[in-house]
């Protein structure tokens, strides 16, 4: 059965208020902090979002663009990767649920999306 909705995991770049604002608005999300994975390798937050069947959501555009395109190079699958600027809050919300009310979590395997 297809998945239609994202469900997230953050990074630690992203703000916690964003997480929870998602969850007001029906969406799971889990962050970096909750889990208690700081200060890990840049490898580590993609892979963890995989182990929960989750879309990783950075700002940190540098160094996870090229991480999350090679993933499946590598001969792995990812849930998705959403790469966002730093923009003022609303902002930010504003262009992440455009993106979340358009592409369901199935289409999301494997790409790179930017807000």
């Amino acid at each position: 059965m297809a998945s239609l909705f994202i469900a997230l995991y953050l990074g630690e770049d992203v703000i916690v208020l964003v997480a929870a604002l998602l969850r007001g608005r029906g969406f799971s999300a889990l962050t970096t902090h909750g889990e208690g994975r700081l200060g890990l390798s840049d490898a580590d937050p993609l892979a963890h979002s995989v182990s929960l069947n989750r879309t990783l959501l950075t700002d940190n555009r540098a160094d996870f663009e090229a991480l999350a395109r090679r993933y499946p190079d590598e001969g792995h699958e990812h849930c998705g990767t959403i790469l966002a600027r730093r923009y003022p809050l609303y902002e930010f919300l504003r262009r992440l649920m455009r993106l979340l009310d358009q592409v369901t979590a199935d289409e999301m395997k494997n790409q790179v999306k930017y807000i």
